[in-house]
């Protein structure tokens, strides 16, 4: 059995963890309600003007060649975690995705170093800097600011990147904010530019362009890879703070629970020494009586 001492000591180290990781959940849960409203503001922005994208390209006469699906040499793999840990499995599940989608689909061209990795967030850079892979380390401190000229920045430079044919095809893995206690890791294809529209959602309807759809392409294409790259950003940053203020919460409830074991552990001991203490004054008193 453990001394009073220890006992005592330990008990002031968990109660010192608990106020801490109360802390770190009261503040995750203020970020988490600033970074919801700023994904929910700019879901239905992001969302409708991809619908647009989507039916302009599908129509006849597209020749951007952001829009140019060419055989696939060369991938560029964005990886979006986050700068700090303590939020879970938020990390592990983004580098857990991603190497099944390598082991699934790139495993030619990473065994070939014709895949990269552009890790965003310092935990994903640390992680794949001491991996074998090829990275691409310009972009990885912009979850600090995180505004959306930055985030027009990267996108900017993964288009000339595509362009000059640099890569073939560019994919971006990430969690994506559902609610606090749910976040999906999933993947999506940021160039060359799909059409996702289903055939319900297609139709034949004939548009008149103006001035004309070579312009409205080339001025629509980069908004919505910009704004699409930038609510992947707030996504993720979204679900950041949803994963954190879960693991600090149970954290909190963990403490709560190995306080009451310890504070039992010292009653125990605290009796066992008084006890202890009682018998040897009266095996004392009695060997006095004795003589």
């Amino acid at each position: 059995m453990a001394s009073l001492k220890e006992v005592k000591s330990r008990i002031l180290s968990v109660n010192s963890t608990q106020q801490i990781t109360k802390a770190m959940k009261m503040v995750a849960a203020a970020k988490l309600r600033r970074a919801q409203d700023r994904v929910i503001q700019l879901r239905p922005y992001s969302d409708k003007l991809q619908t647009i994208l989507n039916n302009l390209s599908s129509s006849s006469g597209s020749n951007s060649k952001l829009l140019e699906e060419r055989k696939i040499n060369k991938v560029l793999l964005i990886v979006v975690g986050s700068d700090r840990g303590l939020c879970g499995s938020f990390n592990s599940s983004v580098i857990k995705y991603t190497n099944q989608l390598i082991e699934s689909d790139y495993k030619k061209h990473y065994e070939n170093k014709k895949l990269t990795i552009l890790p965003i967030g310092k935990k994903m850079f640390d992680h794949y800097k001491k991996r074998n892979f090829l990275i691409l380390d310009k972009f990885w401190s912009i979850l600090k600011k995180s505004s959306y000229d930055d985030v027009a920045g990267i996108s900017n430079f993964l288009m000339n990147e595509f362009i000059l044919e640099n890569y073939d095809k560019i994919d971006i893995i990430f969690n994506e904010f559902k609610n606090v206690a749910v976040q999906n890791t999933m993947t999506s294809t940021f160039l060359p530019v799909n059409d996702e529209n289903d055939d319900k959602d297609k139709n034949d309807t004939n548009y008149i362009f103006e001035p004309n759809q070579k312009d409205i392409l080339n001025k629509l294409i980069p908004k919505a890879l910009t704004a699409n790259l930038f609510k992947t950003i707030l996504e993720s940053n979204a679900s950041e703070q949803g994963a954190r203020m879960t693991a600090m919460s149970q954290a909190t409830d963990n403490a709560t629970e190995l306080l009451k074991e310890l504070k039992l552990s010292y009653n125990r001991s605290r009796q066992a020494a008084i006890t202890k203490e009682i018998l040897e004054i009266v095996g004392g008193a009695e060997a006095l009586n004795a003589n």
